[in-house]
């Protein structure tokens, strides 16, 4: 079984940051600590935009990434988010070499 690599992007609205960068922190340690599959799971923030914020991570399979975004701290994540996002994209990779 192939491993998959997401790279997720949060773009916020002006303004709309308080409170957002807690919900991600709080995800990161969630998912660390209760996500099985989950072989890397790093938080990044973008060095020359402002509230930029990026997911790189590693998954065993599609299932258990599928597993992951039906937890109860994904889901309180999306909520947290709510009406604070501009835009949000995912990018699903496949390693070659």
């Amino acid at each position: 079984m192939k491993k998959i690599v997401l790279i997720a992007n949060v773009v916020l609205k002006d303004g709309k940051n308080e409170g957002v960068l807690e919900a991600l922190k709080a995800l990161h340690k969630a998912t660390h600590q209760e996500d099985e599959g989950c072989l890397q799971y790093d938080l990044h923030t973008d060095r020359e935009k402002e509230n930029v914020y990026t997911f790189i991570e590693t998954w065993e399979s599609e299932a258990l990434l599928a597993e992951h975004m039906e937890k109860a701290h994904f889901k309180a994540f999306q909520t947290a988010l709510e009406g604070k996002v501009e835009s949000m994209s995912l990018q699903r990779l496949e390693k070659i070499l």
